[in-house]
């Protein structure tokens, strides 16, 4: 799996981030990414900070690693009461930004929502979201989200390709598994 984006439902953007924070005086702010690398989200220069239903397009002037985390300033934040003011908000990208995959790579939001279903048919239900564990990635599939699956448990299946996954087929909107629907 290259890199990693929440995606916000219904919607042309993905969520790469957000702004938590001020970070010292000059208008420079905490970010959390999504991104895998961590690093990823300062390689987009135009970054659309949504705060509640306000979308608005800000260029990224500077970002680096600091500690753990990363740091940014962006274009119109120059003061900490600026940065104050836009702490909490969220990053996003244009979904028709993201750079093209190859391969067996997919960004979650592809992944997101598909119908999973075991090698024999059997309808286990429909992949809520996604997360990092360390060891490798887990995907959260639900069959309350799928009428047919066979029941309605939330089950947490890890993203192994070839061991688990054994198919992906994003146009018909379908991941095959190996997986006991009992587990």
């Amino acid at each position: 799996m290259s890199e990693s984006t929440r995606e916000q439902p219904a919607d042309d953007h993905v969520v790469l981030g957000t702004l938590t924070s001020p970070y010292g005086v000059k208008g420079w702010l905490r970010v959390y990414s999504y991104t895998s690398p961590m690093e990823g989200i300062l390689d987009y220069p135009v970054w659309v900070v949504r705060q509640g239903e306000r979308l608005e397009r800000r260029r990224l002037l500077q970002g680096r690693r600091h500690g753990k985390g990363l740091v940014a300033q962006v274009e119109g934040c120059d003061t900490r009461e600026a940065a104050e003011a836009l702490a909490g908000a969220e990053i996003l990208l244009a979904k028709a930004e993201l750079p093209e995959l190859t391969g067996d790579d997919f960004y979650w939001h592809e992944l997101e929502g598909l119908r999973v279903v075991t090698r024999d048919g059997q309808v286990l239900g429909r992949i809520d979201h996604l997360f990092e564990t360390g060891a490798n990635d887990v995907m959260v599939v639900k069959g309350s989200l799928e009428p047919e699956a066979i029941d309605a448990r939330e089950r947490l299946l890890p993203f192994l390709p070839e061991e688990v996954i054994l198919e992906v087929d994003l146009a018909e909107g379908v991941m095959t598994v190996d997986w006991d629907p009992d587990f």
